[in-house]
């Protein structure tokens, strides 16, 4: 349990090392936190809302509410969304997805995932779609902590593998 709250402060440590040194909110980019503890992974995603619906405000009709509520399903279909490799035989525990209140000038969609995995040291990559899903998206900045090491890296619609 004690390491499992050391990783999560040292995601937190991390985020806010980025926001000290003017990490902002940036359209067309994801930020993603990736943590790995024993058995357990758990990934936390920001979007722009911008990224996935085009707009960055409330919805104004039933068109833009539709696809604000289509952004959410999407982000909650972590299968569609991640892909870790099989060896690591992680099962999902949990998807949650926190729409936007509109109560500030940028608006994000925030949401978190969950695994227990069998065999957590075959932990080894983790495939995201989401540049398929949200073509507005460019680059998603992910900050990572695992069993044996820790980093950082930028992935691309090319490039949309994280590997330890």
């Amino acid at each position: 349990m004690k390491k499992i709250f050391l990783t999560y402060l040292m995601l937190i440590f991390l985020s806010s090392v980025a926001y000290a040194h003017g990490k902002k909110h940036v359209h067309g980019e994801g930020r993603l936190d990736v943590a790995v503890d024993k058995g357990n992974l758990s990934l936390n995603l920001e979007l722009p809302l911008d990224v996935a619906v085009g707009f960055e405000r409330k919805p104004k009709n039933d068109k833009e509410k539709a696809t604000l509520e289509a952004a959410g399903k999407i982000l909650q279909d972590a299968g569609l969304l991640w892909v870790v490799n099989p060896s690591a035989g992680c099962q999902l525990i949990s998807a949650q997805v926190g729409l936007p209140k509109f109560d500030g000038g940028h608006a994000d969609i925030d949401a978190s995932y969950a695994y227990r995995c069998a065999n957590p040291s075959e932990l080894k990559t983790i495939e995201t779609s989401l540049f398929k899903s949200f073509k507005r998206m460019y680059r998603l900045e992910v900050q990572h902590v695992g069993l044996k090491s820790q980093g950082a890296v930028r992935l691309t619609p090319k490039n949309p593998v994280l590997s330890w």
